[in-house]
């Protein structure tokens, strides 16, 4: 059996998740619920970063305890991966008793090893990214540095500090980043950050003093761990590297970590460093994406164009919708534009009509002319092969880890399935079972297929024709199945 580990970044619990969260986390959920279709031994990790100054000053303007926010926080972030469907193994909480020993127990090691080291930093701030930007790397605006992520000012900041000996590991990266970063170009863009600025040492703590809500720094109290390095040590935790060697050494070695394209920095000069450091090779592949945009801007609550989770659910009746159209979008190299136009004309047009106006068509068919029962010793050599490639062009395509494409795949098989019912008109036939079943057969494999993306829908289509989804194989074309079909469902309801 084969096996497969999945991550999203944890996620800032300062704001309700949004559609930008919902990108990043339905495509992890769909990699994840592919890998449990095929067969393979899969766990899927998300979950909330509770540390550090930007919760620490969220939870002071509301006049409450930061642990009071991130546990409200926590749950409204379960809420939402609820209503989208997410079907995480563990949902971890950086305030996790497990993680927070063992982020102690990585830090002393790593200290031991000789690679921290206390000095003193100044520089520019932000605290929304929870980052220290050097010259050229932030805005000017009217001559004042600004967050290029958040477009506010950025603090000035000189305080003691310790570092982490990030320059040691420059040979190491430049050896193993191209071979575990997907796309390729997100490597070639680290690497090129490395030999134009080097690799410096980076800050990993804060005077407690100013940031209090943070796990203490073992070895000196004074201070408390840099959110970051706390932050990324949670890809250990959720597969127990402190307390079941054994769990960890299986999904480790099949690490997916899916981010997108503004932490690919902490996620690989930084974060293959700190595994290095601990012994621990790096994982199997970093996934990045480009962004959700919005009004030409990244969707997030700074730049307030955020488009809320309730809204869309709302408008697409559930789940499937809008996982589906952020999927059929979704892209690793380019941003996406959100325009409620194009979603609604790709939810019309693909799911409405292509796909769900098709199975009501063959469910109505079946039931009229077959009394509800289908089954045939031959399907049509035409459906036929556009399964077998469909489902060639499925697999291939995830993986490699392209959401779309696959999809495309799917849709192509059904148009194929559309253009088939339109010219053979099974409604003016005595005895159109052949027909009808091949149409089902269609259908069937779609809903395996898009299983991993719109899961409901599919489940409903099953129930309704008489079959289950199991595995993935189960798409492949079967002759003398039997269907009996019990209702012909409306899957998707027009946007109009």
């Amino acid at each position: 059996m084969e096996r497969f580990y999945i991550t999203t970044p944890i996620y800032y619990p300062n704001a309700e998740p949004h559609i930008g969260h919902a990108y990043t986390t339905i495509y992890a959920d769909t990699l994840a619920r592919y890998h449990r279709l095929k067969g393979d031994d899969t766990f899927f990790l998300t979950g909330t970063d509770e540390h550090g100054q930007k919760l620490q000053r969220a939870a002071e303007k509301r006049g409450i305890h930061p642990k009071e926010l991130v546990d409200e926080m926590a749950e409204k972030y379960k809420y939402y991966w609820s209503l989208m469907d997410i079907s995480y193994d563990r949902f971890i909480r950086t305030t996790d008793p497990d993680h927070e020993e063992l982020v102690k127990e990585a830090v002393t090691r790593i200290y031991r090893k000789g690679l921290i080291y206390k000095a003193s930093y100044a520089g520019h701030y932000c605290v929304d990214c929870e980052k220290f930007y050097s010259p050229g790397e932030y805005l000017e605006i009217d001559g004042k540095p600004y967050c290029p992520i958040h477009r506010k000012p950025l603090e000035w900041l000189e305080e003691e500090t310790y570092y982490f000996k990030l320059s040691e590991f420059e040979d190491y990266l430049k050896k193993v980043l191209e071979d575990h970063v997907y796309p390729r170009s997100y490597a070639h863009e680290v690497l090129r950050k490395i030999e134009k600025e080097g690799l410096k040492d980076v800050s990993i703590a804060r005077p407690k003093e100013r940031v209090w809500w943070g796990i203490p720094l073992p070895f000196d109290p004074d201070y408390t761990i840099y959110v970051w390095f706390d932050a990324l040590l949670n890809y250990l935790t959720g597969i127990k590297y402190r307390e079941d060697p054994e769990t960890f050494n299986k999904y480790w070695p099949v690490a997916h970590h899916v981010i997108g394209k503004d932490i690919l920095w902490f996620h690989t000069a930084i974060w293959f460093s700190m595994l290095r450091a601990l012994d621990i090779d790096p994982p199997r592949k970093v996934i990045v994406h480009a962004f959700l945009i919005n009004r030409g801007l990244k969707i997030g609550k700074s730049a307030g164009n955020v488009v809320p989770i309730d809204y869309l659910v709302e408008r697409y009746r559930g789940s499937d919708g809008i996982r589906y159209v952020l999927m059929r979008l979704f892209n690793p190299s380019k941003d996406v534009d959100y325009t409620q136009e194009l979603f609604d004309s790709i939810y019309n047009s693909e799911l409405a009509d292509t796909y769900g106006n098709l199975v009501r068509r063959v469910g109505v068919l079946v039931k009229k002319k077959l009394g509800g029962r289908a089954s045939s010793e031959t399907i049509d050599a035409e459906l036929e092969q556009a399964i077998h490639k469909a489902y060639e062009k499925y697999q291939e395509s995830l993986d490699s880890y392209e959401v779309s494409p696959a999809i495309e795949a799917v849709m192509e098989m059904l148009r194929v399935a559309n253009a088939y019912i339109n010219r053979e008109k099974p409604w003016e036939k005595n005895d159109p079972s052949r027909d009808l079943y091949s149409l089902l057969e269609t259908v069937r494999a779609a809903s395996i297929m898009l299983y991993p993306v719109t899961p409901r829908a599919s489940t409903r289509l099953a129930e309704a024709f008489g079959y289950t989804i199991e595995r993935l194989d189960d798409a492949q074309p079967v002759k003398g199945r039997e269907y009996t079909v019990n209702e012909a469902p409306i899957l998707f309801k027009k946007i109009v």
